[in-house]
């Protein structure tokens, strides 16, 4: 590949990327799921944060259903909370149906974050349901259209990102924009929640 080329892909994957960064940053009001656009058939590290939005009362249950297509390999581990997964099948042919974590006590203007790694089998996108319980028993369920108060989250995949066919310098750059966004966002929740605990 021309070596113009591949450094005109890289700047439009870098643009799209920080793009997605302006949008992750005005989007913190809703469940969100990051990358919010990924390489199909490729195992990579997800996000989910959950906001807690009520004054008053934390959250305390997550409940994140993927939709059909979208499997999920293993879980970082989530300090604070205890996972429970409904799966499916048995081996290599295990499918997570739903994942519930509980007993963590998110307080308001501060997210839940649960990571782990999975991948989606084919190119379009996938809605995920995710339902979050508060402490004074409040449900609130992820699961609406995107203009909807409570939108579900979602995640557009691709066969390649950059444009045109696709190339391992190209999927390489992707999976270390994608680790830099989530140190960024992750550095973005540390701070928050550092300045929070002065209070």
């Amino acid at each position: 590949m021309n070596v113009m080329r591949v450094v005109q892909r890289v700047g439009i994957l870098l643009a799209a990327t920080a793009g997605g960064l302006v949008f992750a940053g005005s989007a913190l009001a809703h469940a969100a799921m990051s990358p919010s656009v990924a390489l199909a058939k490729n195992l990579q590290l997800f996000s989910l944060a959950v906001p807690t939005e009520k004054e008053s009362a934390t959250t305390t249950m997550v409940e994140l259903t993927p939709p059909s297509g979208f499997s999920i390999d293993s879980f970082v581990p989530a300090p604070g909370w205890k996972r429970q997964t409904q799966t499916k099948g048995t081996g290599d042919n295990t499918t997570v149906e739903k994942v519930t974590w509980s007993g963590g006590k998110v307080p308001t203007e501060e997210d839940a974050l649960f990571q782990f790694l999975a991948s989606a089998a084919a190119s379009k996108t996938y809605t995920f349901n995710v339902r979050q319980t508060y402490s004074d028993g409040t449900v609130v369920d992820w699961s609406g259209p995107e203009s909807s108060d409570t939108p579900a989250p979602r995640v557009e995949a691709k066969s390649s990102l950059g444009g045109g066919g696709g190339s391992k310098t190209l999927a390489i750059v992707a999976l270390a924009l994608g680790v830099l966004a989530l140190v960024v966002a992750a550095a973005g929740l540390i701070g928050r929640s550092g300045r929070r605990a002065l209070t």
